[in-house]
């Protein structure tokens, strides 16, 4: 399993684990670095953004989510260089891997060596896609105790439903599913994911999904307006389709080359 993927299982496993935190409310009066810097001043955010658009805290929670996002392209940025390096070297990968193909502990470990050494090689940071996910964590459990926490934010109500409960109607659950899916999806696009990406490409939506059934619409809220960002981001920033596209053309001029190449000779041999 990709460590990008085992880090997701973490947010949506530690998100279950929540509701154990503190439900004291976060004021003014609060100490501590996490209750009075970190939780207070979130809270107080998205509140000031919840009043400048029209006392709207769902409003509020959207334009937090999208803020984050735009934060975040930098990090962002450095994941899809990594993600078409990676494509890039994808097939030699294939070819150490079929070089290596006995499922034995020795040759999986000098497997992985050289893959290893190969990322070194090409200077590809195989842990650049864990970033954006690591960070989405602590904002997470940060959002849900401000909700939680806040007596202003936790009465909230915004469309159909209340911000610090579940959605009634499992719209929003359905929508975290979907979009998740489609930036999982979209990301697998250009990597050969293999038999466990592939099944993770589904269990890891319908786990984040059956956490936001029980778990604050506003939660859930911001996970649609963060994934919807991200499909955004990544079709104009990473567009696997045009990447794809990019990799048959210099594939395609590459034979192209080899067989003009390979005429040449045999012209040149038959003068």
């Amino acid at each position: 399993m990709k460590k990008k993927h085992k880090l997701a299982l973490t947010l949506a496993v530690l998100t279950l684990f929540l509701a154990a935190c503190s439900t004291t409310p976060v004021t003014a009066e609060s100490t501590g670095i996490w209750d009075r810097v970190i939780i207070y001043n979130l809270s107080q955010f998205i509140i000031t953004l919840s009043h400048i658009f029209g006392n709207s805290y769902g409003l509020g929670i959207i334009v937090f989510t999208i803020i984050t996002r735009i934060v975040l392209v930098p990090v962002m940025h450095f994941q899809y260089k990594t993600t078409r390096q990676t494509a890039i070297l994808q097939p030699e990968i294939n070819k150490l891997r079929e070089k290596y193909s006995a499922r034995d502990h020795q040759t999986q470990e000098i497997l992985r060596e050289e893959i290893s050494a190969l990322y070194e090689r090409e200077g590809v940071n195989q842990y650049a896609g864990c970033l954006p996910v690591a960070i989405q964590l602590p904002v997470m459990i940060a959002l849900y105790q401000a909700i939680s926490r806040t007596e202003a934010l936790k009465t909230g109500s915004f469309l159909w439903f209340n911000l610090d409960q579940p959605d009634p109607f499992f719209i929003l659950p359905i929508l975290v599913v979907a979009t998740t899916y489609a930036t999982s999806w979209l990301t697998m696009k250009m990597q050969d994911s293999g038999a466990a990406g592939k099944i993770m490409l589904f269990v890891l939506p319908a786990m984040i999904g059956f956490t936001a059934l029980t778990f604050p619409s506003a939660l859930s809220l911001y996970w649609v307006v963060g994934n919807i960002f991200m499909v955004i981001q990544t079709l104009i920033m990473n567009n696997p389709f045009t990447f794809i596209a990019e990799q048959k053309a210099i594939a395609h001029e590459k034979r192209r080359r080899e067989k003009a190449l390979e005429k040449a000779k045999k012209k040149h041999g038959r003068s």
